[in-house]
């Protein structure tokens, strides 16, 4: 529980401050493009107020408490499950990279409306007209973290049983 709770906080930090670095302290909420590393690594400015890829994304504020809410609840119930009873250290780490992502973005629409989305990558034969952040990056790895891992646990439950038996 303690980890899930380091990652979870760690990522949030982390979240937060690439934003405001790059939105506010780099001024990319008013240039709107920066090259970084073009085309592999680019800022580029995006208000999501949406889902990934904007799903979901309406202009009232309604959607964005809904979408507050559904972030919320979905982040309670992964801890509540994360910490009813002991999971290895990959669920842990899986679980705290999901809330913590999800949390950051649930900040964003708290403070903005809207997610800030700023980091573009391309490739030279594929400009990606995408943008995400940090957040959505271990929203991802978390929830894949969680798929990949909790089937691990799952399959190594019975054997335990069977050698006690």
């Amino acid at each position: 529980m303690r980890l899930a709770a380091k990652v979870t906080a760690a990522v949030l930090v982390l979240d937060q401050i690439t934003k405001y670095a790059v939105v506010h302290g780099m001024g990319l909420d008013r240039k709107l493009a920066i090259d970084v590393l073009p085309p592999w690594l680019n800022f580029r400015m995006a208000w999501n107020q949406g889902v990934n890829f904007g799903l979901f994304a309406g202009n009232n504020d309604w959607s964005r408490w809904v979408l507050i809410a559904v972030a919320l609840a979905i982040s309670a119930w992964v801890w509540r499950w994360v910490t009813r009873e002991a999971h290895s250290k990959p669920m842990q780490i899986s679980a705290g990279l999901l809330i913590g992502g999800a949390l950051g973005n649930v900040v964003d629409r708290v403070l903005y409306g809207a997610v800030a989305d700023f980091l573009n990558m391309s490739t030279p034969w594929f400009s990606n007209p995408y943008s995400f952040n940090v957040a959505d990056i271990t929203v991802f790895a978390g929830a894949a973290g969680l798929v990949l891992f909790s089937g691990r646990e799952a399959s190594k439950k019975p054997a335990d049983k069977e050698r006690k038996g």
